[in-house]
């Protein structure tokens, strides 16, 4: 399978996938290659509030204080990342542009300056899904996943519960109709 299809892109989870931690999800992919795969689930918040979590690091959210931070994935729940749409910060390093308009910022420093001034469109995540050399060519041969095409509104501006439907049928495919 070829790696661009998948990086950056979006994989849904298929009900016949039976990783509890994964029903029903949509994945950000934003690294495939022959050494293994990551990505971040983008369709399930958490109960924690930003705010409380980035206070307990030092660092004051100056945006909306009922903002959730999401749960990318069971690997590692406590590592953090921000994705975002770009934004004037000077410092290049832990930056990773997904697609043009999809940023994940990974540093500390990346951090306290999104944190000053969030951009409109942010999504802070704790965790990440990953997969070992050729673990996701595996389940994606077996129907595990089905991958999409990634836009920043449906990051940003899909409500997470409509998220996995949205983009089933944005492929034409009936929901209703997976077993």
């Amino acid at each position: 399978m070829d790696a661009r299809k998948i990086a950056p892109g979006l994989m849904l989870a298929m009900p016949q996938l039976e990783d509890p931690n994964f029903t029903r999800s949509v994945i950000l992919m934003i690294e495939h290659n022959e050494e293994g795969s990551f990505g971040l689930i983008v369709n399930r918040p958490s109960d924690l509030l930003v705010a409380d979590v980035l206070s307990s690091l030092g660092i004051e959210w100056t945006s909306d204080p009922e903002e959730l931070v999401w749960s990318g994935g069971p690997v590692m729940p406590r590592t953090g990342w921000v994705l975002h749409e770009p934004v004037d910060i000077p410092d290049e390093e832990g930056k990773v542009d997904v697609t043009p308009e999809i940023v994940l910022s990974t540093s500390p420093d990346r951090l306290r300056a999104i944190a000053q001034a969030p951009p409109p469109r942010v999504r802070f995540v704790l965790g990440f899904s990953g997969w070992g050399p050729a673990q996701l060519e595996s389940e994606l041969a077996a129907g595990a996943w089905i991958t999409a095409e990634v836009t920043p509104e449906l990051i940003f501006n899909t409500p997470a519960e409509e998220m996995w439907e949205t983009v089933l049928r944005s492929l034409g495919i009936d929901p209703a109709s997976l077993v």
